[in-house]
C-alpha cells in the first residue's frame, strides 16, 4: 500500500484530506491503470460510480466522473447505493472500473474513494500502488468524440 491508499481505499476528512482535486487526479490515474483492460477488450472503458448519503459524496462523485470521462471512460453515475450493490453492478454489467464513495463506519464528516476492478473485486496492493504512482502524469488526453460520456 502507498501513502494514499489504506486498507480499503482512500479515506479521510472530506474536503480536507479527500478533496475534489484528489478525486479527479485519482480517477484519471485509475482510468489509465484499470481502463486499459477495456481498450484491449475492444471497447471504450466503462465505469460505474456510486456513493453513500454523505453530503460530500455529491461533489466527490462529480469530480470522479469528470476525471474518468476526461480520460475517455464512459461513466454511469448510479447515485446512492451500498458498496455491495456497486460491486454487483460492476460485475454484472461488465464495466472496467467501479468506484464507491463512502467512508463506511467512519464519522459522517469523513468520506472515502474505493476503486473496484473488473468483476467488482477490491484492488490488490499492486494496482493501488500503480494508480498512486501515476497521479499527476502528463497524459495524452482524448479529444472530441473520444472523451467519455
Amino acid at each position: 500500500m502507498g501513502q494514499l491508499f489504506g486498507t480499503d481505499g482512500v479515506r479521510g476528512l472530506a474536503n480536507r484530506d479527500v478533496t475534489a482535486e484528489l478525486a479527479l487526479d485519482l480517477s484519471v490515474a485509475a482510468a489509465h491503470v484499470l481502463g486499459t483492460r477495456g481498450v484491449f477488450a475492444g471497447h471504450r472503458p466503462r465505469a460505474v460510480v456510486g456513493r453513500d448519503s454523505r453530503a460530500s459524496g455529491e461533489f466527490l462523485a462529480a469530480a470522479v466522473s469528470a476525471g474518468l470521462a476526461s480520460a475517455g471512460v464512459d461513466v454511469n453515475n448510479v447515485g446512492v447505493l451500498p458498496t455491495p450493490a456497486v460491486a454487483y453492478l460492476t460485475a454484472s454489467t461488465g464495466v472496467d472500473i467501479g468506484v464507491v464513495l463512502s467512508a463506511s463506519h467512519n464519522p459522517m464528516p469523513d468520506n472515502g474513494i474505493k476503486f473496484l476492478a473488473r468483476g467488482g473485486h477490491k484492488l490488490d496492493d499492486d494496482l493501488e500502488a500503480a494508480i498512486e504512482a501515476r497521479i499527476g502524469e502528463d497524459w495524452e488526453r482524448p479529444l472530441g468524440g473520444d472523451v467519455g460520456r
